[in-house]
Order: structure tokens, then sequence, then C-alpha cells
């Protein structure tokens, strides 16, 4: 009987809330279990784009509920450059600095340059709480550093969201070889603990795809009210198969793809259906031959230039074409 007054309760929940917070409430690994990402990749400032990297920097945002009152840890995977998942050119000679921020500044809807694609330094905007660089260190290799405690109350509130946000920064100082790592936002400090109603976002994702043929992997950009279309840009994709778009509308279109080191943008339109719902950019590699240590790079911004969010934790969900009334316009492709 208590069980069933829980199911009640939390349906009643759900209904008073919205779907948008509800489907908030999943962990905070970056990358999320949905998107099916091995890592993130930054390479060092003497690499060269061609491998996949245009910035050699990466911004990620994480926002705090407002009722979240704890101290909070942001864990890193195998932040070291060197031993079993990195891509090393020549030696490991590569140094990478992680920073955290909070503070004024941090928030990206209120301060543009916080977002990190703009050129310069302003990527770095807010108060540093934390930082560290990290070489070949075998200690890191495979295992976690962990940054904290954090105060909630030392990010920049965001009433949108009634979060406060911070931001973690990930530069490739020196050297020339790729750092992969992962991220995780949690409440303890030597366990990934997920934070309810917390989330991580970024404008624009540096990822490794998968070095098999069977992976699909897939990131969540979130279309908000007022969302006509997107213009899609992908980097260094090395003709390595398909990006398709999905959406409880969209059955899948597949998007222009780049080769390397150059940038292909392409628009997409954006139905009512679509808003305020996630798309789901799906990442399918070539059958004929395997392009083995893939980086690519992504981006999107709506019809008036403004960039736009990818979310780990898809707000609204993993959408699922939905070939019902009202979407029959929607052709199979063929």
């Amino acid at each position: 009987m208590k069980f069933k007054k829980s199911i009640y309760k939390t349906l009643l929940l759900i209904l008073l809330l919205g779907f948008p917070v509800f489907f908030r409430l999943t962990g905070q690994p970056v990358p999320g279990k949905d998107e099916n990402i091995p890592f993130l990749v930054t390479f060092g400032k003497d690499g060269k784009t061609s491998w996949g990297d245009n910035c050699f920097f990466s911004v990620f945002f994480f926002s705090i509920p407002k009722d979240y009152t704890r101290p909070f840890f942001i864990r890193v995977f195998d932040p070291d450059c060197g031993g079993e998942y990195d891509e090393i050119q020549g030696d490991f000679d590569t140094k990478t600095k992680f920073s955290v921020y909070g503070g004024k500044g941090v928030d990206p809807e209120k301060n543009e340059e916080s977002r990190g694609l703009l050129k310069g330094l302003n990527y770095k905007s807010g108060n540093l709480l934390q930082s560290k660089i990290f070489g070949n260190d075998p200690q890191y290799d495979n295992n976690y550093y962990t940054f904290g405690p954090f105060n909630p109350s030392e990010g920049d509130f965001n009433a949108k969201w009634n979060s406060n946000m911070f931001k973690i920064v990930c530069e490739g100082i020196s050297g020339d070889d790729g750092n992969l790592y992962r991220y995780f936002l949690s409440s303890e400090k030597d366990n990934n603990i997920p934070i309810e109603g917390a989330n991580a976002f970024t404008y624009a994702y540096h990822f490794r795809m998968w070095n098999d043929f069977k992976s699909v992997s897939h990131i969540y950009p979130y279309i908000d009210t007022g969302i006509v279309y997107i213009r899609q840009s992908n980097f260094d994709w090395d003709d390595d198969g398909t990006i398709l778009v999905v959406s409880r509308y969209k059955q899948g279109i597949s998007v222009p793809i780049s080769d390397e080191d150059n940038w292909v943008k392409s628009n997409i339109p954006i139905e009512p259906q679509e808003v305020g719902s996630s798309l789901d950019f799906q990442f399918h590699k070539r059958q004929d031959f395997l392009v083995k240590n893939n980086n690519v790079v992504i981006e999107l911004e709506n019809q008036r230039g403004d960039a736009v969010k990818f979310f780990s934790s898809p707000i609204g969900g993993v959408p699922i074409y939905q070939a019902k009334v009202g979407y029959d316009k929607v052709k199979p492709k063929k």
C-alpha cells in the first residue's frame, strides 16, 4: 500500500512540475548514460586540428538545484595524459589543466562569453575555485581525481532553471597528445553518487567515437521556445559514416558531414511538435572499414545565432519517433 502511494505521489509530482523537470532527475555522468560516448577529448595546444580538436579546450557547465544545500564534488576520470586510454603523438608530453569556476560570470545565459565559443580567454569568467595540472601521471591513469567540496551557494544562480551554475574548463596547455577523460557530478568525494535534479551541458561537444562498427553515439540538444530552425556545425568527422537527427517528429534525417580538418554546416527546420523537447543526434559509423580514434566536434545555433545547449541527461527524455496522427508528413528515409 505504501508503494502504491509512493507511485501516486510521484505521478502527481510529474504533473505539477512538468515533464522537462522530471526527466532532469537522472544522474550526472558526463558523457551521460544515454549518450553512449566513451570519452571527452582535449589535445595539447601544440596538437594539430586535423586530429579532431579545433581549439584545444572544452567547457562544461553543471546546474545544481537551488534546494540542494549539501557540499558536492566534480570527479574527473583519467585526468592525466598517458597510459591506457589517451592518444599518443610520439611521446606523452602533454599537460592538461582542469579548472572549476563559480560565482558571477559563470552562467552562460547571462554571460555569452562564458560559453567558450568566442575567441580569446573569455571562457574563464567567474571565480576560480580549484584547478590542477596533470601530465603523464600513472597514479591518475584509469582512476578518478576529485575536485571539491563545493558549496552550491558559490555558484551563479539561474532563475529560469532554478539552479546554481558551475563550470569546469579543460585546457591542453602544452604538448600535442590527446587527453581522453570523463566527468561525474557527485554528492560524495570517493563515490559516484548522483545529485537529484542536477544536470550538465555544453555548447561545443568534443568527443571520441567508439572503435567498433556496432556502437552508436548520441547527443541531445534541447529545443527551447522560439526556435524555428537550428544550424548544425560538425568538425573533422573524417567521413566516418552518417549523422542522423531523430525526434518525436523526425524519423531520421541525415546531415552533411565533414572530412578531415574542416567544418560543414547545414540548417535543420524545427517543427512546433519538437519545441520543449530534445533532439537525438545519432552518430553511426561507416561499415565498410573501421575508422579508429575518430575525434569529433559539434556545435549548434538557432536562427538568431544563439548557441544551443547539449544536455548530458536529455530534457524531456530520449526522443522516440512517433508514427501517429499528426506525424504523417514525415516520410521514411529511403
